[in-house]
């Protein structure tokens, strides 16, 4: 059986000794990593697989990716990818595995954290179990460019936490008129509470480009409108057959057919984010303490 917490022991290593595998926007252990959380409006329109598939992409473009998924009730990461979760948040709260055991290595030894019931645990910590957590999970982010939490898809009081937390988020949605409803309702939900929230948009199954400014811009006009908010669109990835395919034989569909409309898409995505990151704004949390502490409202 692989040793997973040797095997990202190696991982880390190797990019903190290893200049090729540095980039200019890669800094010295210690960084503070970009925290991104993925969400969504409904259930079903590809968030975890949209998730799944940009990490990967940002993995290839140099930038050091730890994907967490914290979708309480349907957590699906590993069974996306294949690959079965010994451990998850829950070993590392009862303090029976570090967090460097828990992670685990997907495809491309892309390193990832298996959902389960640990994440309701998460939000009743005490004040020693939460120095605790918080100081494992510094301990691997401090080598990360981004950690990107896959959320749970509507509007749960969870979900939530994360996206105000985070220093930014990535909703996701395709052309269906529920899933742009939905969409737009998360995004002034989490507004009214949060008005320095930062939201970006990528539109899923969309049958071409102009379907996709076309989704988009309903929520943007209206967002702008009723909220003042503008909401950039990140990109729109294609509605393929290729991806189910992929789905149903878990593995990831940038990896299984990397010429695909998708998989082509989801490389642009991952590009025209490095290139157009958002600068973290003056007043978020800095670094994984100050996120941990939003999060749980301490």
């Amino acid at each position: 059986m692989t040793d997973q917490a040797a095997a990202l022991r190696e991982l880390i290593s190797s990019l903190r000794t290893d200049p090729s595998k540095q980039t200019e926007t890669s800094g010295p252990s210690g960084k503070t990593a970009h925290i991104i959380a993925v969400t969504s409006g409904k259930g079903g329109v590809g968030k975890s697989n949209f998730t799944l598939n940009f990490a990967l992409e940002l993995q290839k473009l140099g930038r050091r990716v730890l994907v967490f998924d914290a979708d309480i009730g349907m957590a699906n990461i590993d069974v996306l990818m294949g690959v079965r979760s010994q451990y998850n948040l829950f070993h590392l709260l009862k303090r029976e595995k570090s967090m460097s055991e828990i992670i685990q290595t997907g495809p491309n030894s892309l390193p990832f954290v298996a959902g389960g019931s640990g994440l309701t645990e998460l939000f009743s910590l005490s004040e020693e179990d939460l120095l605790y957590f918080t100081r494992q999970i510094e301990e691997i982010a401090q080598d990360m460019d981004y950690v990107l939490f896959d959320t749970g898809a509507g509007l749960s009081k969870e979900t939530i936490r994360f996206i105000t937390a985070s220093d930014e988020c990535i909703v996701v949605t395709t052309p269906e008129p529920t899933s742009i409803t939905d969409a737009y309702a998360l995004v002034k939900v989490v507004h009214d509470l949060e008005s320095e929230a930062r939201f970006r948009l990528v539109v899923n199954r969309a049958s071409d480009y102009r379907e996709a400014q076309q989704t988009a811009d309903k929520i943007r006009l209206v967002a702008e409108k009723f909220l003042r908010l503008d909401i950039p669109v990140l990109g729109h990835v294609s509605d393929d057959p290729h991806v189910s395919q992929a789905v149903k034989k878990q593995t990831p569909f940038s990896i299984r057919f990397p010429n695909s409309q998708a998989s082509k898409d989801i490389q642009e995505l991952a590009l025209r984010y490095t290139q157009h990151s958002l600068q973290v704004r003056a007043d978020s949390p800095k670094g994984i303490k100050g996120f941990v502490r939003k999060l749980l409202k301490r």
